[in-house]
């Protein structure tokens, strides 16, 4: 029998940065088991992100995160590769929904009804979920990322166009996981190709 309490919350991370994949997730939780402390993944600090991030994962009934890598933002760009993302996500979940609620005020494509939610990672339980585990997904992907790359810093800025992210580009010229269709990295490749 179809239960509407039985939805996927849905929100991406990484829509600003330079540098590095968007993510999105998409959670079910079980609405008879409380989750205490969610809140929008921006709002708390990254030790508690990195907490909640196992609490979710223990708790929901089901999570998938999922991404689109700097090549497809650079090809479809980065609203149609949220909006990827966040399809790879709830396509991704172990249980089949027959519901989404996803933040902000566009949907992806899915195989469900779906609503959108405007500030839906202040609102809704499950995007707060999604939103948590999306943004500890991505913040260590930029971490192992900048093992690979020191010279940009990206375990401090997480890709997003800080001032010493800047400053670094500019010194070092973009690398391969520079979204090159975003203007500060085009402009630097540019220059660097001398047109």
């Amino acid at each position: 029998m179809y239960r509407r309490e039985y939805f996927a919350g849905v929100d991406e991370v990484g829509r600003g940065p330079l540098a590095g994949a968007v993510y999105a997730a998409a959670v079910v939780l079980d609405p008879f088991v409380r989750l205490d402390g969610l809140r929008d993944s921006k709002q708390i600090s990254e030790k508690r992100r990195c907490e909640l991030d196992l609490v979710i994962r223990e708790k929901a009934l089901a999570y998938c995160v999922a991404s689109a890598d700097v090549s497809e933002i650079d090809e479809i760009n980065i609203l149609q590769a949220s909006l990827l993302a966040m399809e790879r996500a709830v396509s991704g979940l172990k249980v089949p929904v027959d519901f989404v609620i996803v933040d902000g005020n566009r949907i992806p494509k899915l195989h469900c009804e779906a609503e959108w939610l405007i500030k839906g990672d202040s609102k809704s339980d499950p995007i707060k979920a999604a939103s948590i585990i999306a943004k500890v997904a991505r913040d260590s992907e930029m971490k192992r990322l900048d093992r690979i790359y020191p010279e940009y810093g990206l375990a401090q800025h997480k890709g997003y166009p800080t001032r010493a992210h800047l400053e670094s580009l500019k010194r070092h010229g973009p690398s391969p996981i520079h979204r090159l269709s975003f203007a500060p990295c085009r402009a630097v490749a540019e220059q660097d190709r001398g047109t």
